[in-house]
């Protein structure tokens, strides 16, 4: 089966609007929400009825100052068919006060969804539990670090059971385009994207990130293949020889295309990828340095903390301090 195959609740075309609460966290994105949102306010226009309604919790500023007004307060009970939490910023801190909120309502049987950082939420409050999941790659790292028994997968959204979550972004487009298309068929769906002129509609199992070479702006193949490899080993860094076996070059030829490429050789643009790691670990988590550290591959906390002091100006400390 398809994951556009699941379908959230039977649909007959008729009776009451499908009931969707959205709990913005302060500091949410904009374009998350927007993206999240708006989908069911064109499947209303085109449908020319109700499909669906949105019940607000709680008054909430996004990160760029623009006002989201509630219609019910945060840990208010409502009958839903559907609850998500679209959060940005960092979700490692605070939140705590809605978990139980958000355990009463998965207990009523209301089907339970995370945006961005919203994921992180549901993780925290132990909603995830046994669930496939995705979250915004920037969250990854840090959320594995500190529940290493998620499942969490590197997709624009996932559907399992009772769980929605998705990267955030404009991935909630795709999301919800899957959403409407089980409620209302693909057709329906189609035109509820065409509205918003996204005729690329990507599947789930799309990546959150442009591949290395668009990405990056490198087109050897060698080059490629090692980075990926780095990418995959963060927190176990892998030897020079074990990237240039995946690379299929030797050592030196390896180093020689990163020196010529990238202005460095390849240990020390490895070392940089990991701290640069650890550096939005340090902005966007709560983790203690020393476990930012070893989520990067240092051997020790002094060994991270004097990296990191070379590359930034600065300890790990004061960055988080700041």
């Amino acid at each position: 089966m398809r994951e556009t195959d699941i379908r959230l609740r039977k649909t007959d075309g008729i009776g009451a609007p499908f009931r969707v609460g959205v709990w913005a966290v302060p500091g949410f994105a904009l374009m998350s929400y927007a993206c999240t949102v708006e989908p069911l306010r064109a499947a209303n226009l085109l449908a020319q009825r109700p499909l669906y309604e949105v019940v607000h919790f709680g008054d909430a500023a996004s990160s760029g100052s623009a006002a989201v007004s509630a219609d019910l307060p945060v840990g208010a009970m409502a009958s839903l068919d559907l609850l998500l939490v679209v959060a940005g910023g960092d979700p490692f801190t605070g939140g705590d006060e809605a978990f139980d909120w958000l355990r009463k309502m998965d207990r009523a049987g209301v089907r339970i969804g995370g945006v961005s950082g919203g994921s992180v939420l549901l993780a925290r409050a132990g909603l995830m539990d046994g669930r496939r999941m995705t979250v915004h790659w920037e969250h990854g790292p840090p959320l594995a670090e500190q529940h290493p028994d998620l499942m969490i997968e590197k997709r624009l959204y996932v559907i399992d059971r009772d769980r929605v979550t998705c990267g955030g972004g404009t991935a909630p487009l795709d999301m919800m385009h899957a959403l409407i298309a089980g409620d209302h068929g693909h057709v329906f769906a189609r035109l509820v994207m065409d509205w918003f002129l996204h005729t690329d509609v990507r599947a789930a199992a799309a990546p959150q990130r442009a591949g290395l070479a668009e990405r990056m702006g490198v087109h050897s193949p060698h080059l490629v293949s090692a980075i990926a490899a780095m990418e995959d080993h963060i927190a176990d860094p892998l030897a020079l020889d074990q990237l240039a076996l995946i690379a299929g070059v030797s050592g030196r030829h390896l180093n020689r295309l990163f020196t010529d490429v990238l202005g460095q050789s390849a240990m020390n643009y490895y070392r940089n990828m990991r701290l640069d790691v650890g550096h939005r670990m340090i902005r966007g988590s709560a983790l203690p340095i020393s476990e930012i550290g070893r989520a990067t591959g240092f051997a020790t906390p002094a060994h991270f903390t004097n990296a990191y002091t070379r590359r930034y100006g600065h300890s790990p400390r004061s960055a988080r301090a700041a």
